[in-house]
């Protein structure tokens, strides 16, 4: 029971890893990956009543925070390096990690059965969610000073990537310039940066974790099938395209750490059907 009881933490750390790498991985929501790991649901009924199994659920995040705060302040210098310097082979890797979990996802959004209609809404959210990413990478380009008030904006995109599964906030902060600014920003643990965006993640989940929790409540079914389809056009948009000026070694780096991440995605699956808690 004593080593369950480990392996149960140190896995839900490595869930909060992937979260929080994800929230600040171009192209992917914290969000959606925490549908895809099986905790999004209690995510959002914790925050949207926290007074509620207080001590339980503490309990239960508390490995969970501390992966996501790593994968957001340790990781980010790494992944910051390697999108610069080996960008194909992060991003297929982290594709493979996300397809590896998408029959769980699959599974937990017909856990209260679906209807053929629930089928459509995925595949339409996919399309429809994946050309508007697409029209927003190519099209939009918007910068806004760098001041308290804009890293207070930061924040609450950066908590709705959370609370609103498939919205990227590294997007929009790309989007509006803040990207390179807010990562460089949590490397160097600025606080004139981590303070504000910190107020303005925490205003946005006490503002809307309640209204997403009485909608998953009134349409569970519905919102995971659009979380399904946000999360195959959020992994479509970040596949590297242009091949150019790549050589074979990179496409078959790129080959294996895909299949390495497939690996790794099933596994963690197969493990969190067995260990999950309750």
């Amino acid at each position: 029971m004593q080593a369950k009881a480990i392996f149960d933490w140190l896995f839900r750390f490595v869930k909060g890893i992937f979260i929080g790498s994800g929230a600040i991985l171009p192209g992917v929501s914290g969000g959606a990956l925490a549908a895809v790991f099986g905790i999004y649901e209690r995510i959002i009924g914790f925050l949207s009543d926290i007074r509620k199994d207080f001590i339980k659920n503490v309990l239960f995040f508390i490995p969970v925070g501390f992966g996501a705060l790593f994968g957001i302040f340790v990781l980010a210098y790494p992944l910051d390096y390697f999108l610069k310097t080996a960008e194909f082979q992060v991003l297929w890797c982290f594709i493979g990690c996300i397809l590896g979990t998408l029959p769980a996802l699959y599974k937990e959004a017909g856990k209260n059965g679906r209807k053929p209609y629930h089928l459509v809404m995925a595949g339409v959210t996919a399309v429809l969610a994946f050309i508007g990413l697409w029209a927003s990478r190519e099209y939009l380009d918007v910068t806004m000073p760098l001041n308290a008030g804009t890293w207070i904006l930061a924040g609450v995109i950066f908590a709705f990537g959370m609370i609103v599964p498939g919205l990227s906030p590294s997007n929009f902060l790309m989007y509006f310039g803040l990207y390179e600014p807010m990562t460089a920003g949590i490397k160097s643990l600025d606080p004139g940066i981590i303070l504000p965006v910190g107020i303005g993640a925490v205003l946005c989940v006490l503002l809307f974790a309640k209204l997403m929790s009485i909608i998953l409540k009134k349409a569970y079914a519905g919102v995971f099938h659009f979380i399904l389809g946000i999360v195959l056009a959020s992994t479509a948009i970040i596949a590297p395209t242009d091949y150019s000026n790549i050589g074979f070694p990179v496409v078959l780096q790129s080959v294996a750490v895909f299949l390495a991440g497939l690996g790794v995605g099933i596994f963690m699956e197969k493990l969190d059907s067995k260990y999950r808690a309750d």
